[in-house]
């Protein structure tokens, strides 16, 4: 199984190694610094060189000590920071998770920058063998490559090859859709055949896979831009 983040504290899970967070974060921080130094000198002239109304002494908090005032400021400010950064990071990348996933947006990023780490991988076949060992490894590693056998005659494949002098693309198709990370819907549609009339037999994805290849002018071009439908990680390509 592939590796899962620590079980910890939730917000001391961003600081797991690996995740290229924690420097970005440091980089945050110091800009915040200078920023709030800035606005403090700022404050300070001011606060000496204009009569501000009576009610700014208790929101400065000015009837406690220095240190007091300087703790309260800070954990307070720390408080929303936190809370704001968490909250945003959810509402911008929450719409790029799985429509059905209850996998955290941290635990996405972990799981992505942990199978871009992955060994590069190569695998060469066909048929459904092919697309189940893909299946397996994408959970491992996204730098894989799938060089697939084109002697694939039969049902649709073999009715598109023959009329179209084509190569066949229901292997290619598996192999798409074995690793895509996309939809379920999605990997239902491309694997769909009809029933009835002159597209009886043929599945959506054989002949998606045929238009775009009549679109592009190529089928290896055609296998890129399906990729990129289904958002697939790896890379497909024809034995010949």
């Amino acid at each position: 199984m592939a590796r899962r983040l620590p079980s910890t504290t939730s917000w001391l899970r961003w600081l797991t190694p690996g995740l290229q967070i924690k420097r970005w974060l440091l980089l945050l921080m110091l800009s915040e610094l200078v920023l709030v130094l800035g606005v403090a000198y700022a404050l300070k002239e001011l606060y000496q060189a204009a009569h501000l109304p009576g009610f700014f002494y208790y929101l400065t908090l000015q009837f406690l000590p220095y240190w007091a005032r300087a703790i309260t400021f800070s954990v307070f400010g720390v408080g929303l920071l936190l809370v704001s950064y968490l909250k945003l990071t959810q509402s911008i990348l929450g719409p790029f998770l799985p429509g059905n996933s209850t996998s955290s947006v941290l635990e996405v990023i972990h799981a992505y920058r942990l199978r871009g780490r992955g060994p590069r991988l190569v695998a060469i076949g066909g048929g459904t063998g092919l697309s189940s060992l893909l299946r397996g490894l994408k959970t491992y590693t996204s730098n894989l490559s799938a060089i697939v056998t084109v002697a694939d005659d039969g049902g649709s494949s073999g009715r598109v090859r023959g009329e179209y002098r084509s190569l066949p693309p229901g292997d290619f198709r598996q192999c798409l859709i074995a690793l895509a990370d996309a939809e379920p819907l999605m990997k239902q549609l491309f694997d769909h055949r009809f029933k009835e009339g002159s597209l009886n037999g043929h599945a959506f994805g054989n002949l998606f896979i045929m238009a775009m290849a009549d679109v592009t002018g190529n089928f290896e071009q055609a296998l890129r831009e399906s990729g990129k439908v289904l958002a697939v990680k790896g890379t497909i390509v024809p034995s010949t």
